[in-house]
């Protein structure tokens, strides 16, 4: 059994050195992951690789993504650059889980720093303005990042309407965003602020603050009690 398990790690370790985002990288990742567990048991193998996993579901479409070492690119992630774009830079040991979206177009750009976690069916739509989340940075699922608005101007179709900015949506390190948080243009949240589910960001957020509702506001920092 031993030497079949030996067997076993040596043809994956080969087929992993081809692995990548093109058709013939997803075919390898693919034979190399045939009895490999789903879902998050599979970061355990983009942290043996340097070269990391992606999911053969995964649909890249960006001519300026930049992995780091033992990124994971979780299954039926989507990666797609419209015209303009600026890069996606992914640092060591990124985690984007299941059905995550990036998207960016016009003057956007996201770099999400080394070590952070993104879990599943998060949406960053970055144009006019960049995302930049930064090292360590835990976001629960369904959360939502938005560095650009749509004009209102009456008279004149939505789909119309130009897209402004009040500028960059910046996530310092170790912040922590809970589940179906929504984050709009122009704001900053300060390293290991922790973000409540469901809350709406429309201003910048203290470092080491605890902020909750819609829109959010601080209700305590994380070394004091409550405020009233």
């Amino acid at each position: 059994m031993a030497f079949k398990q030996r067997i076993k790690r040596l043809w994956a370790d080969t087929l992993m050195r081809r692995s990548g985002p093109d058709r013939i990288g997803r075919l390898a990742t693919w034979l190399a992951t045939l009895d490999a567990a789903p879902y998050k048991a599979r970061v355990g193998i983009a942290h043996r690789y340097p070269k990391g996993y992606i999911a053969p579901s995964a649909q890249i479409a960006h001519n300026q993504l930049r992995r780091g070492k033992h990124v994971f690119i979780g299954d039926r992630v989507v990666i797609f650059q419209r015209h303009g774009a600026g890069p996606v830079e992914l640092g060591d040991y990124v985690e984007l889980h299941q059905d995550c979206v990036i998207e960016n177009g016009r003057g956007g750009s996201l770099r999400i720093g080394a070590g952070s976690g993104i879990q599943a069916r998060c949406q960053f739509s970055a144009y006019v303005a960049a995302i930049e989340i930064g090292r360590g940075v835990q976001i629960a699922p369904q959360c939502a990042f938005y560095p650009y608005d749509h004009g209102t101007a009456p008279a004149i179709p939505i789909r119309d309407q130009a897209l402004t900015s009040r500028g960059p949506i910046i996530i310092e390190d170790d912040a922590w965003l809970g589940f179906g948080t929504i984050v709009l243009s122009g704001v900053r949240i300060g390293a290991g602020a922790v973000i409540g589910a469901g809350s709406v960001v429309t201003r910048d957020i203290p470092a080491a603050a605890v902020a909750v509702g819609s829109p959010a506001r601080v209700v305590k920092m994380r070394d004091e009690e409550p405020v009233v």
